[in-house]
Formats: C-alpha cells, structure tokens, sequence
C-alpha cells in the first residue's frame, strides 16, 4: 500500500475492471432504486440478455424478500466464481480512479473510486469515528444483505462517500491531470444513466491526493470550523445500508482470526467513490413516502390525532403534504420536536405501518410519486428536499438523520456498478 494514505481512512485499492464485453451491458444502477418499478428491471434485463453484466452480481433490493432468494444469492455467488475463473476483469493494483459522470441534466459530476477503512467508520449513534452514517441504520435490513455479501468472493460498490471540501482541494484539481492518467472507460450508461468516462490516476496525482486528504482531516481545522467535536472526515452519501453490511461482515470475520491478522482482511475495506459535496453537480433531491394498499383518509386522521395541535392545512410548523387519488391536502404540525419535516413523520409512519401491516416504499423523483398516489389505496407524502449545508454541521452535532432522508440526484442520477473488488 502507497505509504503516504497510512492511517487515511479512504485509500487506493486494487480495482477489477470488466474486459471484453459491452460496458453499457455491464454496467447498471445501485440495487435499491426502482423498487416499485419492476418495469424497470425487466427493461434492464431485456436489454442485457445474456451479455456479462453486473446485472447477475447484484440482486435487486425488491428480490430481497422473494420467495427463491436464497436461490439467486447461490446464483449471484457462483456467477461471481465463474467470471473469476473465466478471467472477465483487468487487475489495476493499488489504484485509484478519477470519475466524471455527465448525468442526463448534462452536469458532470466529479468523483474519485477508492476503498474506505473500515476500522474508521461506524453506523451506531453517536458515532464518533471518521466516517460516519448519515441515517440511521434499520437493522432489519442487514440480514438480507449480510446473506449476499458473506459468501461473495467479490464486492461491487453502490456507496458514495461525501467529502466537506469547499476548497475543492482533493478531486478538483484532478481536472487538469487527465492527460497523464490511463484511461479505463468511456460509454454511455443505460436507462438515462448519462456517460462515464474512468482515468487511473499517475503516482504524483495520488500523492496529491494523499496531502488533500490528510490536509482535510487535520484535527486544527476541522476544530476551527465545527468546534470541540470529534473528527468527521466522510459522511456516507449513499449506500448507508450497504456500507453497514461490509462493516458486519467485517467484524464477523475479525471473530474467527487472531488481531495480529486483521490488518491483512480484505474485507477490513469496502470499494466506494468520493464525491465533494460542493460538486455544483451534486444535487440533494427529496425522497417522497408511499404507502400501499391503505384506505388515506384514515391514515390522515391519525396523523393528525398523533401530535397535539395539528390541523389541515397549512401554517407554522412541519407542513406534511400528501397526495391520494386524485386528492391533495396538508397536515400542519405546531412545535415540532424534530429538525426537518421528515424527522416528524418517518416514527408516525413506522408505527402507523407497524400496526396496520401496511407497505411502505421510499420513491424518488415527485413525478413517479403522483403516479403512485393517483392509483386506488395509495397514499403519497411529498417531502422538501435537504439543503446540501445541512449535512455535515448535522451528522456532526445530532447525529444520523431519519433514513431516506435525502437522495443524492434522481434515481437514474445514482451510483452504477461498475468497479468491482476481491474480498475473500
């Protein structure tokens, strides 16, 4: 490993990239979009057929709870073993890789693929390691997702880490070393995906880098700016849960060997992107709720019966706006207790699911959203988008925020797998 990322929580890796195949076959979204939308999928793989394909090293986070999952989980695994043994990807050791992702808006965002430490990151509350969740962990969802990974001799990263660089110190400058980089890929993404173009970085980028990153953790500056807290030098973007399962299956394997051998796990790292959240790309988009099969004014009633003080319509307070079947209207919460509208609803709606044995989705983008809430027996809450300043003062002295509480860009804006890694 290069010397100078010693102790850096995120550093180079050894990267595995597809060889001989069709990169826009190969390459498709983060597994936990499109859920309600298996439309979606079937397009996806329609347009796949029986090409190589990231597509068969993932599962669909809405085949999770099927009834042949722990069938597609051999599947998955052994495709992984197969495209091993078939010699399908092109080892760059020790690498990192400059990003820009032109996203179907024509923005280009500017990322860096790299492994985080996993020794320096923790999903618990009240977290106080370098890298840190920024909702909270439902811990229901890792089983199901420990079951994927544990056995899997690849990993395949949805997850964005988010840097708190205003100076644009670490990624930004890579713009004008392109010419002395390899370049690795260059195509369009599927299903307005946009284009992705890959460059590995030279060694006098990486040492660049390296000083960026460790300038950017420096004890004195971050105190200067955030006060007397702990340092925080990475919020999860994205992929909060899937980060959170490389953690578990961590710590499982640190149980069965000796400390001295755990700096030597490869599952002690986890493959992600860094992204700067003052990219003027990247862009906070609202994750809007749906629940299924409910009768909405019911639900509406005992939304308003769960806060004292609440009334239809709008006014001061945490505006809860929702739509159903054609209808719309507003709950007006007075003195929330939470910070941001989602924070007030997300409990009411857990219980309230809880009890009642209803179904609830996470939908990105208002358009589909609408869509849902038009068909008889849904209910759509629209929520207000994040401000993207919000964030890291937020993590740092609240801790994680409600789950979904953002989404970095639409859902085809999202992560695509691409880069893979061993872990085993």
């Amino acid at each position: 490993m290069l010397r100078q990322f010693d102790g850096l929580a995120f550093r180079p890796a050894d990267i595995l990239l597809p060889r001989d195949c069709d990169y826009d076959k190969w390459s498709v979204v983060a597994c936990d979009q499109y859920t309600s939308q298996p439309d979606y999928w079937q397009r996806v793989e329609n347009f796949v057929g029986s090409a190589p394909s990231t597509l068969r090293l993932i599962l669909p986070e809405g085949c999770l709870e099927g009834p042949n999952v722990e069938t597609d989980i051999m599947d998955v695994n052994n495709t992984m073993t197969r495209y091993l043994r078939e010699n399908r990807f092109k080892a760059f050791p020790q690498s990192m890789i400059y990003v820009e992702r032109r996203l179907d808006n024509l923005k280009v965002r500017r990322g860096l693929v790299g492994m985080v430490d996993l020794e320096q990151y923790d999903y618990e509350p009240g977290s106080a390691t370098a890298v840190r969740a920024t909702e909270g962990t439902v811990m229901s969802r890792i089983p199901p997702r420990v079951a994927v990974r544990k056995n899997a001799p690849l990993e395949l990263p949805h997850v964005m880490l988010l840097a708190d660089d205003p100076m644009k110190t670490v990624i930004e400058p890579l713009i004008a070393r392109k010419e002395h980089m390899e370049l690795v890929y260059d195509f369009d993404l599927m299903e307005r995906g946009g284009h992705i173009t890959g460059w590995r970085l030279d060694e006098e980028s990486l040492a660049q880098v390296a000083a960026a990153l460790a300038a950017l953790a420096d004890p004195t500056a971050f105190h200067a700016k955030h006060g007397d807290e702990p340092v925080m030098a990475f919020a999860v973007g994205d992929g909060n849960h899937s980060l959170a399962t490389a953690k578990e299956c961590y710590e499982r394997q640190k149980r069965l060997v000796p400390r001295e051998q755990w700096d030597s796990l490869p599952a002690r790292f986890a493959l992600c992107e860094l992204v700067n959240l003052h990219d003027p790309a990247l862009e906070f988009e609202a994750i809007h709720r749906v629940l299924f099969g409910v009768e909405p004014e019911e639900v509406v009633k005992a939304l308003l019966a769960a806060f004292p003080g609440a009334f239809r319509g709008e006014g001061e307070g945490h505006v809860l706006r929702y739509l159903h079947a054609g209808e719309s209207g507003a709950v007006t919460v007075p003195k929330p207790t939470a910070h941001l509208e989602v924070g007030t609803l997300q409990p009411f709606l857990d219980q309230y699911v809880k009890e009642h044995r209803a179904r609830m989705d996470y939908i990105h983008g208002a358009d589909v959203a609408r869509a849902l809430a038009a068909r008889p027996g849904n209910l759509v809450f629209l929520l207000p988008a994040m401000g993207k300043e919000q964030l890291f003062p937020s993590v740092i002295h609240d801790g994680a925020l409600p789950r979904k509480t953002f989404s970095v860009g639409r859902a085809h804006d999202k992560r695509f797998y691409l880069e893979a890694r061993k872990i085993r």
